[in-house]
């Protein structure tokens, strides 16, 4: 078989193909890239790209919270004025839901035998006072002992008392108001037989006026007597007062403490146990407000969140969760300025290194890429 010439020339293309192969070389425009360090990086800059991550820098916030107590009211004082003495209630001037004032009259006692005894102790204590005078006179003129006469001084004191006890013993037929209030039952009404210690009248005094609620024992050392409080009453009226009193021991079933905070009510408008609610504006703390969606969790169950370095290196950052609900977290344990990744943060690991955004220059670098602005002109990452 006889070799024609285009044989030849296939033949000597593919053994050219084939010595080209065997050099590894590729010349382009006359210039060889054949150097293995430079392929080496290319190779290097085409499968390794750094992700791009949005952060933004912390600073400390003044977070004000308010406490609320679920309670209601409840009258200052509820009094029961008591008889001193025994007798039928003759009349009681005042009635039921009637405001008095300390030192008015309540009920009064039928005096019943009282007068008599009261006149018998004031003839016994007069010929007592008589018979002393007589014979202190004899004593000084000689004519009588010093024994007789302190006979008759003892009998002259114990008239004395007696006459003192008829008088306190008449003066308790008419009970006074011993503090101002309302009159409430239970009472006395005219008729009734009273004796000693029987209610006459009870007196509930509701200015001022009391909320009384729980506070649990978490927030117990937030709050303060005399700090401001805003209350809500069942029916809508708003009033304002400051806490009076703080239990000093917790409840053993729930573990709260009682408060009361005292509400002015000089009209006793306020009724006493209406359901209320009172809330108490909490002193201003220091701490983070981020969003919520910025926490992650480590490999050890930690709450916190990923930042980078002035190198834009990944690290974490634990935090303490102080509150939270669906809008922001409040957290401590950071620090100011500290640049938090905020968008990005699950796609990145600890010591990664990223290039790092803030919002507005990302925003920046968008509005340069859609009006045609070259690459060189982008903002520079200045975190």
């Amino acid at each position: 078989m006889k070799l024609r010439g285009s044989h030849l020339v296939s033949l000597a293309i593919l053994a050219g193909i084939g010595g080209w192969m065997a050099t590894g070389k590729l010349i382009t425009g006359g210039r060889s890239d054949s150097n293995p360090q430079t392929i080496a990086q290319k190779e290097a800059k085409l499968t390794k790209k750094v992700f791009q991550v949005r952060i933004a820098e912390l600073q400390l916030s003044e977070r004000t919270e308010t406490l609320t107590i679920r309670g209601r009211t409840q009258a200052d004082s509820v009094v029961s004025v008591r008889a001193e003495t025994g007798g039928t209630v003759e009349s009681r001037p005042v009635t039921k839901g009637q405001l008095v004032m300390p030192g008015d009259l309540l009920c009064v006692i039928d005096k019943g035998v009282r007068s008599s005894q009261l006149d018998r102790a004031k003839a016994i204590l007069t010929q007592a006072e008589e018979d002393y005078e007589a014979n202190k006179t004899l004593v000084d003129r000689g004519f009588a002992t010093n024994t007789k006469l302190r006979g008759l001084k003892a009998l002259l004191d114990t008239a004395k008392a007696a006459l003192a006890t008829a008088e306190q013993d008449m003066k308790r037929t008419e009970i006074h108001a011993t503090v101002g209030g309302q009159v409430q039952p239970p009472y006395a009404e005219v008729g009734d037989n009273l004796s000693a210690g029987d209610v006459c009248v009870t007196l509930m005094e509701t200015n001022p006026m009391l909320f009384s609620g729980q506070v649990p024992e978490r927030e117990i050392t937030a709050i303060s007597p005399g700090m401001a409080s805003s209350v809500e009453l069942i029916s809508g009226e708003k009033v304002m007062g400051k806490i009076r009193y703080i239990s000093p021991a917790a409840d053993p079933n729930t573990r709260t403490f009682n408060i009361e905070i005292e509400i002015p009510n000089p009209q006793r408008t306020l009724r006493d146990g209406m359901t209320a609610t009172a809330k108490i504006a909490l002193k201003p703390v220091k701490a983070y407000k981020i969003n919520p969606s910025w926490l992650v969790l480590n490999d050890a169950g930690k709450f916190g969140v990923r930042s980078v370095t002035a190198d834009n290196i990944v690290t974490f950052n634990p935090v303490t969760i102080i509150a939270q609900d669906e809008k922001r977290s409040w957290v401590d344990g950071l620090s100011p300025g500290l640049k938090v990744i905020t968008d990005g943060q699950d796609y990145v690991t600890v010591g990664e290194k990223v290039e790092a955004f803030t919002a507005q220059q990302m925003e920046a670098m968008k509005k340069a890429a859609d009006g045609g602005q070259p690459e060189s002109e982008q903002p520079e990452n200045k975190s």
